[in-house]
């Protein structure tokens, strides 16, 4: 009996199939279906904390993965993830009913549902160094995985108010630190903002209703005031024959009070801050973008040094966007995005792009540069010497904000926020850093030791007879080196002098 002709009780399934026929062909539906089948009859009997049948915890996901518009072994790996390790379901029994692809993501998902990638004091950095080395390693070999386990964290955090206090906050914590950022850093902002909200409402409840209760109060002016906004924008768009479309952009319970505690020292209101009046213009084009721009600076006057050009450089993820916060009506800050509806869709996707279904195998240049970065983290991974010394890096050089600099050739490389010319200098090959004496920034001699910002021109100078880096790079105090693999790797080239000294001797 095919899923189509199951009793009307499971209306989830049908809707499941009806979003996937949106983007894949009829002939890759029957093995979904199937896979269904599969994992409802290998699930038989089995219940949530929620009180759930457990099936429908794999169909939310498999909804979750269909959103993303991944292919068809995600789908079916999505809805066996549990299957090997819950219900003793031979991986060989996977691969004969649904292809060796699906069974080999069913297989990475079941290695990480088991890590745990926050650890207690006792287990000690060096499993959580090794845990998060199997991630990124999963990531690496195929990113569906992580996909894949994303949605099964948002899917889970949704249903967390079934677990006890303890497992709430320590699944909360875990989801904030790893799996937040990793959405953040693989561009999927639909999961991103959601995981951080859910994550946040757990870790600090009161905070969370406090930002909750005072958005609820204001909503409807709030809404009022944005819909005559954009009413007014498409006017001006439309004189200036640019095809647009203007909606009010959603806020964010945990963006919110990131904002309010970084401007809480400016002594700046709740009604400040800016996200919570937000606009997003989606044009046909990227000379559509800039003459969009150029329509809301001739309306409302731009805001000093509230303006980023993601379209010129890219963040790491391949976001692109203008960014602009100008006084609009009322005196009122407003945040505007300005993006063509293919960058609005990388916004969406992220990495899950990469893996849309396109009717084809081919992978373009600009996917492969989605996950480069993972690639450069796994070589400085066996340049480490210390477990603690790799969580550590992870969390500052892969998971932090990021600032986006320029070679003189005119590269784009990311650094967490703070980081200096020196840091660039590292980043660029170890010998170049060993060899630094000087940089300039955007033209003009800087310190080694000044933070760079977003869109800064960086040129190292070298000195190929210097003998090899400062004691003072190491100093925390002088701020030489923000990122742990700059630090690292000074801190091998002293322990090689050390031991050719102890040889010598």
């Amino acid at each position: 009996m095919s899923v189509l002709e199951r009793s009307p009780e499971s209306p989830a399934v049908a809707d499941l199939l009806e979003r996937v026929r949106t983007y894949l062909p009829e002939d890759r539906i029957e093995l979904i279906a199937d896979a269904y089948e599969f994992a409802e009859s290998s699930h038989d009997g089995q219940m949530r904390r929620t009180g759930d049948p457990y099936i429908s915890h794999p169909l939310e996901v498999t909804k979750l993965v269909a959103g993303l518009e991944l292919d068809q072994p995600s789908l079916i790996a999505a809805l066996l993830h549990d299957v090997q390790e819950d219900c003793d379901v031979p991986n060989e029994e996977i691969a004969e009913r649904f292809g060796k692809e699906a069974a080999e993501l069913v297989e990475g998902l079941t290695k990480l549902g088991s890590l745990p990638l926050r650890v207690t004091e006792e287990e000690g950095g060096g499993v959580q160094a090794q845990n998060l080395r199997k991630m990124l390693l999963a990531m690496a070999a195929d990113v569906r995985v992580v996909l894949i386990k994303l949605c099964d964290r948002l899917h889970n955090m949704r249903t967390l108010y079934a677990l006890s206090d303890d497992k709430q906050r320590r699944i909360a914590r875990e989801t904030m630190e790893i799996f937040a950022p990793l959405a953040t850093r693989l561009g999927i902002w639909q999961i991103k903002w959601e995981l951080e909200d859910l994550a946040f409402r757990y870790l600090e409840p009161e905070r969370y209703q406090e930002i909750a209760t005072r958005l609820d109060a204001t909503r409807l002016a709030r809404e009022r005031y944005i819909e005559d906004v954009a009413a007014g924008l498409r006017v001006q768009l439309d004189d200036a024959r640019i095809e647009a479309e203007v909606t009010g952009r959603a806020k964010h319970i945990y963006s919110i009070h990131q904002k309010a505690r970084r401007y809480g020292r400016e002594a700046k209101s709740f009604d400040q801050i800016y996200d919570l009046l937000a606009l997003r213009i989606l044009v046909k084009d990227v000379a559509g973008c800039y003459a969009a721009l150029g329509v809301v600076h001739a309306t409302w006057r731009p805001l000093p040094g509230q303006f980023d050009d993601y379209i010129a450089s890219p963040k790491a993820s391949m976001y692109q966007s203008l960014h602009t916060t100008v006084i609009g009506p009322g005196a009122r800050p407003l945040e505007v995005q300005i993006r063509t509806y293919d960058m609005h869709r990388v916004a969406e996707y992220g990495v899950a792009a990469h893996w849309r279904y396109k009717g084809s195998s081919d992978r373009s240049a600009q996917d492969e540069e989605r996950i480069a970065w993972l690639r450069q983290l796994l070589e400085w991974q066996r340049e480490l010497s210390g477990a603690e010394e790799f969580v550590e890096s992870v969390k500052t050089d892969v998971f932090d904000d990021q600032v986006f600099v320029l070679s003189p050739r005119g590269d784009v490389l990311d650094l967490p926020t703070g980081a200096t010319p020196l840091d660039f200098a590292y980043r660029i090959h170890t010998d170049l850093g060993h060899q630094t004496i000087g940089a300039k920034v955007n033209g003009k001699m800087t310190a080694l030791n000044s933070p760079l910002q977003n869109g800064d021109v960086v040129e190292i100078m070298r000195s190929r007879s210097r003998s090899g880096p400062s004691r003072d790079w190491l100093s925390e105090n002088l701020g030489y080196l923000q990122t742990t693999t700059g630090r690292q790797k000074v801190r091998q080239w002293f322990r090689k002098q050390r031991r050719a000294e102890s040889i010598e001797r």
